[in-house]
């Protein structure tokens, strides 16, 4: 921390002056460097070393030189958990009870890490340490991740000295949405680039250029994979070789995987796996194009993470050759469960999810030697989800086992003696950080940038390292995500599953001893209702003092409710080469108009554009014509104007016309007059985030064109004017039609 220092003597002249240099913040002595590493929808059982029969050997290693934790737990979606895993706070306490892209306007809900939770980083920061992020963030409300800002939840401004990486949840691996500090960039256009390699690259880059100015000093590397979040991507040759792996099915899948965490002592001998998951048909009862389906989505996943792997394996290379592996504290975990948002069938396209769809073998099975490039956006069926979370029950978003019970990897060799131990005391993910300062001796400070700081809520772990079999000394620890809740108390658990659009009060809460049942499979609700309502009675109490009310099932979370939100703005002009910002143009009638300069002889090319190939819009001049293109989840409507485009000055329009929640008219008008029409009969419920970029489009192409497609004429200007019309959930209806899985 600052230290105070006495200041210079100033005299008249320099020889009656006495001059003093402040000395800058110092790490204290044999301080290490930190290393969190965090995958993304990774279940409990995706790696070798807790069970799959994927190629993990370089996160293997990590775990036979370092700890295993059986018994680690995470909030059941990517946002809080990075927002409680930096800051040591619970996501609610911190203002992160749901995605960064959601604001409630209540102090549990708003999308934004809290100035008075200091993370990691500003802490570490002010204590000598260099700070370093790459890959995914999350962190940042989405409409303020333009070039506007305000950039005081982005990266650099959360304590990090440079960030490379994407700003949202999720990214296309081989055409990224990448930033690099405060501004973003054009990704990397070559036939070889993938995301994990890059993310690896550049965090060796980061620490190669710090070490070089100042050895002395240490670092802290918060390295985040798009991996293993859809769309699952990776080079052919790691996913063919899953292929035979995974004709067994999930089933068989699932009872190897079982017997293996029995053999490798990560669960208890006698762990009986629970009923498959909801929405998991038995993998016999499938058809024989269902199953190849099936099978190639899953090698995906695992062709994915073995690449990812692989890159794991190179950062450690490279610290060890740097000298800085045993002084090295490396944190690898997931941040939630497996995922159930690839359906029952499984998805060519994420989109659908998202928006209610649901997939069909016709629309996907043609698709299935594309699986894992990047124009597809993948994901598996809750089959292999319900695998990749063996033995535990559901998946990612709820606070059953599958939901919040993840790896956790400790590698120290300066400070774990234990090579390959394995731990099973309860712990939590806001529990890391604590863990982090207590090794290197550091408080937490009571102010950061003059802002006074909450109390630390997690506990640390740093005992287990050398006290394997002590007890944990993690008291309680609450679970909310949509809904559904949980509480840890003394090895007992409590748990209940909400059906979106019910009341809270009907919710049926299941009790487990998770001491003596490992994964959930006994509930002693009926046996002990004087138990389960000590439980229920202290959730309350955990939610009240950790911000977790109102509870909150609506699905008009998809988007900011935030009045003062640039979101909110009607009325927009983008500039060409100004980034990508725009309206939220959901279910609401709008007008897109480009001003342009036709040359003699006529142009081509894109005027405005937003998505890619799973899902999006683009405006464009081909052929002469005006022509726009909705492409709703992959399904394209696509109107042609019924009249040239003519030369010179000229206004090139699309109108959306609202005709019913989620539908309508998309009418072309050249200098306002009509030209064309087609009907849309579903529109997007789920935000497309990324902006409206203009005069290009980006990789892979969103329409039936080549991209980037660029305007070959002069484009001025794009205005969009949105109406007053948008209903961002009418009635609820589309958890219900995801059949809350």
């Amino acid at each position: 921390m600052t230290q105070q220092h006495a200041p210079a003597q100033v005299g008249l002249t320099l020889s009656e002056s006495t001059p003093h240099w402040p000395a800058p913040p110092k790490a204290p002595a044999g301080a290490p460097n930190i290393v969190y590493v965090v995958f993304d929808d990774m279940g409990f059982a995706d790696l070798g070393c807790y069970g799959s029969e994927i190629s993990t050997p370089n996160i293997d290693a990590l775990a036979a030189g370092g700890l295993r934790y059986t018994n680690f737990h995470t909030t059941a979606l990517c946002s809080p958990t990075r927002a409680a895993l930096l800051t040591g706070r619970n996501h609610h306490s911190v203002g992160m009870g749901g995605l960064s892209d959601w604001d409630f306007g209540f102090p549990g809900m708003r999308g934004r890490i809290a100035k008075s939770a200091g993370t990691l980083a500003e802490m570490l920061r002010g204590s000598g340490y260099n700070t370093f992020a790459t890959g995914k963030w999350h962190l940042t409300p989405i409409f303020e991740t333009t070039a506007a800002g305000p950039f005081d939840q982005w990266p650099l401004q959360r304590g990090f000295d440079r960030f490379y990486g994407f700003m949202s949840g999720a990214t296309n691996q081989f055409h990224p949405d990448l930033a690099m500090d405060n501004h973003r960039i054009e990704a990397p256009d070559r036939p070889d680039y993938h995301l994990s390699e890059d993310i690896v690259e550049q965090s060796m880059r980061f620490i190669r250029h710090q070490q070089t100015a100042a050895p002395e000093k240490p670092f802290f590397l918060y390295m985040c994979f798009g991996a293993q979040h859809s769309p699952h991507h990776a080079p052919a040759r790691y996913i063919d070789k899953y292929l035979p792996v995974f004709e067994k099915g999930w089933d068989a899948t699932r009872a190897d995987r079982l017997a293996r965490q029995k053999k490798l002592g990560l669960v208890p001998a006698h762990t009986e796996l629970p009923e498959r998951s909801p929405g998991v048909k038995p993998w016999d009862s499938l058809g024989a194009d269902q199953k190849k389906l099936a099978v190639k989505l899953q090698a995906a996943f695992a062709g994915m993470l073995e690449h990812a792997d692989e890159q794991v394996g190179r950062l450690v290379a490279f610290l060890k050759q740097l000298g800085k592996l045993e002084n090295t504290m490396i944190v690898l975990i997931s941040d939630n469960g497996a995922s159930q948002e690839g359906s029952p069938l499984g998805t060519v396209n994420t989109n659908r999810y998202f928006n209610g769809v649901r997939d069909t073998l016709e629309e996907n099975l043609p698709h299935i030697d594309q699986i894992g490039q990047g124009h597809l956006s993948t994901n598996y069926p809750l089959g292999w989800a319900m695998a990749g979370n063996t033995p535990l029950k559901r998946y990612k978003q709820t606070t059953h086992g599958g939901g919040v019970r993840d790896p956790l990897i400790v590698h120290y060799p300066k400070g774990i003696s234990d090579a390959g131990g394995i731990r099973d005391q309860f712990h939590h993910v806001v529990d890391i950080t604590p863990t982090v300062l207590e090794i290197l001796g550091i408080q937490p400070p009571m102010t950061i940038n003059g802002v006074a700081q909450q109390p630390m809520e997690g506990t640390s772990l740093a005992y287990t390292f050398t006290q394997p079999d002590q007890p944990t000394r993690k008291s309680v620890q609450y679970f909310e995500m949509f809904g559904h809740r949980g509480l840890w108390h003394k090895g007992w658990k409590a748990v209940s599953w909400h059906q979106t659009g019910t009341p809270f009060e009907k919710d049926q809460w299941e009790l487990y001893h998770l001491d003596s049942d490992f994964n959930e499979t006994r509930d002693l609700a009926a046996e002990k209702p004087e138990k389960l309502a000590e439980m229920i009675q202290r959730w309350f109490i955990e939610a009240g003092a950790c911000q977790v009310l109102p509870l909150n099932d609506s699905l008009h979370r998809f988007v900011t409710r935030n009045p003062h939100s640039p979101a909110m703005r009607r009325h927009w002009e983008i500039l060409p080469d100004s980034g990508k910002a725009g309206p939220d143009t959901r279910n609401r009638s709008y007008r897109l108009t480009a001003k342009v300069t036709i040359p003699q002889g006529g142009a081509q090319g894109v005027l405005a554009a937003q998505g890619d190939f799973s899902g999006g819009f683009a405006l464009y001049v081909m052929d002469g014509k005006l022509v726009h293109d909705y492409n709703f989840v992959g399904r394209h409507h696509v109107v042609r104007s019924d009249r040239p485009v003519p030369e010179g000055e000229c206004e090139l329009s699309v109108e959306f016309r609202k005709t019913a929640d989620f539908s309508g008219d998309c009418v072309l008008l050249i200098n306002g007059q009509e030209c064309g029409k087609v009907s849309v009969p579903q529109t997007f419920r789920a935000a497309r985030g990324g902006g409206i970029g203009v005069g290009r489009a980006g990789k892979p192409s969103v329409g039936e064109f080549q991209a980037p497609f660029a305007f070959t004429g002069t484009l001025h200007k794009v205005v969009i004017d949105v109406a007053d019309d948008q209903v961002t959930d009418p009635g609820s209806d589309l958890k219900q039609a995801l059949g809350n899985a």
